[in-house]
C-alpha cells in the first residue's frame, strides 16, 4: 500500500508540474474525425486477437478492503503499452481503489476498452486526494469505458467539508470528481453506474468526439457540488438515456463547449441543466451550439438555465435550443439569470459582459411549484438577442403563475402559459 501511495504521489506531482507548465490561456479542441459516426455502439464484442488483461491477475482483491490502486495501476500499463489490442477487464466484486491515472498514448490500434463489470470503490481518506480528482483519464485517443459495473466514490463524509465553490472564488478547494477524461478523444462512456461521488460524478474537459450514454448517476439531493455530468472546453459531445438523481446540476456546461447534445436525458432531483455560471473568468471561450431535447425533470430546483456573473467578465453563450421538455413539480422551469448569485428584486452590482443570443425554449410542458415559472434577467449592458419562446404550457396547482423579464424582447410563437412578459 505504501508503495502505491508513492507512485500515487509522483505520478500526480507530474500531472501537476504539466500543468503549470502549460498554463496560460484555453483553446477549443479540434474534433478530428469521428470514428464512431454510424457505428452501433451499443453491441460490444471481442475484437479479432483482442486479449483481456483482468486485474485480479495483478495482486487485486475484491473485497472491498484491500487497496487496489497499484494493481489497477500495473494492470492498465499492461493493457495500455503493450502493443496489440488488449482489454482491462474488472471483474465482478468489490475493489477498492485511491487516485490514479489512466494515462495514454496507448498502443493498441483500434479503442481500448475498460470493461467494468464489479464495483469500483473510492477509499474515503479526503487527504489521498489533494490538487486531485479520483479516476483520471487523460491523453487517450479512442476509449471504450462499459460493461455494466459502478463507480462508487463513498463521497458521504467528504460532503461535511465542501466548500461552496460558486461563492469561494478561484481558492476554492472542490472535492474530487469520480470520473475526470482530459485530453480524450473519440470516447463511449456506455452502461455504467456513478453512485455517490465526493465531487461531480463525470468531468469532461478539452475532449472531442464523446458519446455519453444509459448512465446512471444517484446521489442524495443533499449532496454538495455533485454534478452529475459536468462538460468544457469540448467539441462533439452526445448524451443520452441517462438518468441522473443528485444534489447539484444534472448536467452543467461552461465555457469553451461546442456542439452538444442532450437527449432523453431523466433529471431529478437535482439543479436541472445549466449552462453557466459564465463571465466568471478572463479569456472564457463562447459556449455555441447546445441543444437538449426530449429531456425529462421531476422535482428540481431548475429546469432549463442559463447563468452569467455580474460585474465579471466578458463571454458568449449562442445557438442554444431546448426543445420537447416535460417537467413535473420544478421550481424554476426556465431562466436566463445575468444576475447570478444577486438579489433579482435589487441587484446593485455591475451587469454582466456575457452576451446570450439566438436561444429557442420550445415546447416545454408541465408543472411547476413556482409563481414565476418563465423568468428572463438580462444584462443592461448586453441585452439578450433572438430569444424565441414557443409553445409554453406550465400549469401550478392552485396559484396563476408569471413570467417576469428585463433587458430582453423575446420573440412568442404559439400558445404561452404563463402569459408573456
Amino acid at each position: 500500500m505504501a508503495t502505491a501511495k508513492r507512485v500515487e504521489i509522483v505520478i500526480l506531482c507530474f500531472a501537476l508540474a504539466c500543468y503549470c507548465v502549460n498554463a496560460g490561456p484555453r483553446i477549443r479542441p479540434i474534433a478530428g474525425p469521428d470514428i464512431y459516426k454510424g457505428q452501433n455502439i451499443a453491441k460490444d464484442s471481442l475484437a479479432p486477437g483482442e486479449k483481456i488483461v483482468n486485474v485480479m491477475n495483478f495482486g487485486a482483491k475484491p473485497d472491498g478492503e484491500f487497496d487496489c490502486t497499484q494493481a489497477f495501476m500495473d494492470a492498465w500499463r499492461a493493457a495500455c503499452k503493450s502493443p496489440g489490442q488488449n482489454r482491462l477487464l474488472i471483474p465482478p466484486g468489490r475493489f477498492l481503489v485511491s487516485s490514479m491515472f489512466f494515462a495514454g498514448p496507448c498502443m493498441a490500434p483500434k479503442p481500448i476498452t475498460i470493461q467494468v463489470v464489479g464495483t469500483v470503490l473510492a477509499t474515503t481518506d479526503i487527504s489521498e486526494y489533494e490538487n486531485g480528482e479520483w479516476l483520471m483519464f487523460e491523453d487517450i485517443a479512442g476509449l471504450k469505458l462499459i460493461g455494466g459495473g459502478t463507480f462508487d466514490g463513498q463521497g458521504q463524509e467528504s460532503w461535511s467539508q465542501t466548500e461552496d465553490c460558486e461563492k469561494s472564488g478561484s481558492t476554492c478547494v472542490r472535492n474530487p470528481s469520480s470520473l475526470y477524461f482530459n485530453k480524450v478523444t473519440n470516447g463511449v462512456i456506455q452502461n455504467i453506474k456513478s453512485v455517490n461521488s465526493k465531487g461531480f460524478h463525470v468531468f469532461v474537459t478539452n475532449c472531442a468526439n464523446m458519446r455519453l450514454r444509459r448512465i446512471g448517476i444517484t446521489a442524495p439531493d443533499t449532496s454538495p457540488n455533485t454534478d452529475g455530468i459536468h462538460i468544457s472546453h469540448s467539441i462533439n459531445v452526445k448524451l443520452s438515456k441517462c438518468n441522473i438523481r443528485t444534489g447539484d446540476d444534472c448536467v452543467s456546461m461552461i465555457q469553451g463547449v461546442n456542439n452538444v447534445t442532450i437527449n432523453r436525458v431523466n433529471c431529478g432531483p437535482g439543479h436541472g441543466i445549466s449552462i453557466g455560471s459564465l463571465g466568471k473568468y478572463q479569456n472564457e471561450l463562447e459556449v455555441r451550439g447546445v441543444r437538449v431535447l426530449n429531456c425529462t425533470f421531476v422535482g428540481t430546483d431548475n429546469g432549463l438555465r442559463i447563468k452569467t456573473w455580474p460585474d465579471r467578465y466578458t463571454g458568449a453563450a449562442s445557438d442554444i435550443t431546448f426543445s420537447d421538455i416535460a417537467m413535473q413539480n420544478v421550481k424554476r422551469p426556465i431562466i436566463i439569470d445575468q444576475e447570478y448569485q444577486c438579489t433579482p428584486a435589487n441587484c446593485q452590482k455591475k451587469p454582466s459582459l456575457v452576451k446570450v443570443s439566438n436561444v429557442a425554449f420550445t415546447n416545454v410542458r408541465g408543472t411547476t411549484i413556482s409563481p414565476i415559472a418563465v423568468d428572463l434577467r438580462c444584462s443592461k449592458q448586453f441585452p439578450c438577442q433572438n430569444i424565441k419562446i414557443s409553445n409554453i404550457y406550465l400549469k401550478h396547482a392552485s396559484s396563476p403563475i408569471s413570467s417576469r423579464c428585463a433587458n430582453i424582447k423575446p420573440v412568442y410563437i404559439g400558445m404561452q402559459q404563463p402569459p408573456p412578459c
